[in-house]
């Protein structure tokens, strides 16, 4: 219950912070125009059609972690919070169930999350070429069909590879690797970065073909080719370290996506995205979603983890808060052109 507006106590607040909330126009978020005029507070998040689906909060769950006890409960948190906030989910990588399903538990989640929720598996872009190579796209097949899940993410990990020190090679440029599978298989691809973003010759590359989604996986979340050169020996750190700083921020790729929409349409086969890799917030996201001329959701994957890993009610109060945050944005912020 809400505690009267006119109460002595929050007048004394005022007074008390009044000094501490002075702030000055260098601080302003020039991303939106404010209209105080123009919302009202029961405003409430529009349904969005994603992958076929609903999605009733447009916040994707990132690929992250398997394979663990510790991942389990993570795991089921998450899938638990997908069913509750209707929202969609990306596994983290399955490589293992490729062999044995002694893990599978920790990546079974379809009953919890309910098939009426976006739910996709996830391999390397090097473990598909090395099973296409194979001819062992069946491995795949199974896989989708004892997860129940809607298609299978492919994340494409080069740099992350490359600096890894039991990374795999390719011997094949990831794009070929890709046309090559959907040519093989009818299973729906979503493809993504793990943390660099892509440029804009990828990302044409990647709307000109037939598959369900990109997710950008910009830089400015968790950086995987960081990662790999943390675990690394001091002189590679020491060499390789700025790599790291190479990449493109979710901002910039939005940008992409609207040249390329308007200067090859024609061309253009792949039109949703799953805007991640820095997104802090709801207001990253709102502004992301708003800015792209295509369908969007935007993806969290670090910050989540924080909160699942913690409890189910920490992680419930956290997409509650970011819930209420966009129900705000959408009533009250207009982004600028």
């Amino acid at each position: 219950m809400k505690t009267d507006p006119t109460s002595q106590e929050r007048k004394n607040d005022h007074i008390d912070l009044a000094f501490a909330s002075q702030t000055d126009s260098y601080h302003i978020d020039k991303r939106f125009s404010y209209e105080p005029l123009m919302g009202q507070s029961d405003t409430d998040i529009p349904i969005k059609i994603f992958l076929g689906k609903e999605i009733h909060t447009p916040i994707w769950v990132g690929s992250m972690t398997g394979g663990t006890e510790k991942a389990f409960q993570i795991n089921e948190n998450l899938a638990r919070a997908c069913n509750e906030f209707k929202m969609g989910m990306g596994l983290g990588s399955c490589r293992q169930l490729l062999e044995s399903d002694v893990r599978l538990k920790d990546f079974d989640w379809r009953n919890l999350i309910g098939e009426d929720r976006p739910f996709y598996a996830n391999l390397g872009v090097a473990q598909v070429d090395e099973l296409l190579r194979l001819k062992q796209e069946d491995k795949i097949e199974r896989l989708v069909e004892r997860l129940r899940v809607d298609g299978l993410f492919i994340h494409v990990n080069p740099l992350q590879e490359w600096l890894q020190p039991e990374g795999d090679q390719f011997f094949r440029p990831a794009i070929e690797t890709i046309q090559d599978f959907i040519e093989r298989s009818n299973i729906p691809v979503i493809v993504k970065e793990v943390g660099q973003g892509m440029g804009k010759d990828s990302l044409l590359a990647l709307m000109k073909l037939p598959i369900q989604a990109i997710e950008f996986a910009a830089h400015g979340g968790t950086n995987f080719s960081k990662l790999e050169l943390l675990r690394s020996q001091p002189v590679f750190l020491e060499l390789y370290q700025d790599i790291a700083k190479i990449g493109h921020s979710a901002e910039e790729m939005v940008g992409f996506v609207n040249e390329i929409l308007a200067t090859h349409s024609l061309e253009i086969q792949c039109q949703q995205f799953i805007i991640s890799g820095g997104i802090k917030n709801f207001l990253d996201g709102y502004y992301c979603m708003n800015k792209i001329k295509a369908n969007a959701i935007y993806g969290q994957a670090s910050t989540l983890l924080k909160y699942a890993s913690v409890s189910y009610e920490a992680l419930q109060e956290y997409i509650n808060s970011q819930r209420d945050g966009l129900k705000l944005a959408q009533a009250y912020l207009k982004v600028k052109e």
